[in-house]
């Protein structure tokens, strides 16, 4: 594996790796997180149980979604990203810039109109490191998506 590769590689397992520790975080929740509780107002106590479940649902949903892109992109980077399948070299930014995208426009939404301050910076740098990644991909092995043709064709 190439320089660009290797590195590329890194970018795109430490993004999976922030995405794992914001889906074990929020699936393991009991209870809001105290930017929730901020943006609220109220502590959790304070909420009554049906908007607590479905506060609960949500951040669970969330966790669940980040699990799974976390999943997707270590599936990826250890079968096709590893062999060099050009389709991968977009599928897997394109799944996590996805989910940090629309995290991040959730999140700004609750720091614009509350007074919480919810964790933007490791989906900022999750989103960095997919980006950066998916530079050197591109700067190994170009833009071409197609896969690799087979010597018998």
């Amino acid at each position: 594996m190439q320089r660009y590769s290797r590195c590329s590689l890194a970018c795109h397992s430490l993004a999976a790796l922030i995405l794992v520790a914001f889906g074990v975080v929020y699936l393991s929740r009991s209870e809001f997180m105290p930017y929730h509780a901020a943006a609220m107002g109220s502590d959790w106590v304070s909420v009554d149980g049906g908007t607590q479940q479905v506060l609960l649902a949500l951040m669970r949903a969330l966790g669940g979604a980040c699990l799974g892109v976390a999943v997707l992109v270590g599936t990826l980077l250890w079968g096709p990203f590893r062999r060099g399948e050009r389709w991968a070299t977009l599928a897997i930014p394109m799944a996590g810039l996805l989910l940090c995208a629309t995290s991040l426009y959730a999140q700004l939404g609750v720091a614009l109109k509350t007074a919480a301050s919810p964790p933007m910076l490791p989906v900022l740098v999750a989103g960095a490191l997919l980006l950066v990644g998916l530079l050197m991909s591109l700067r190994h092995g170009g833009t071409q998506l197609a896969p690799k043709p087979r010597p018998d064709e």
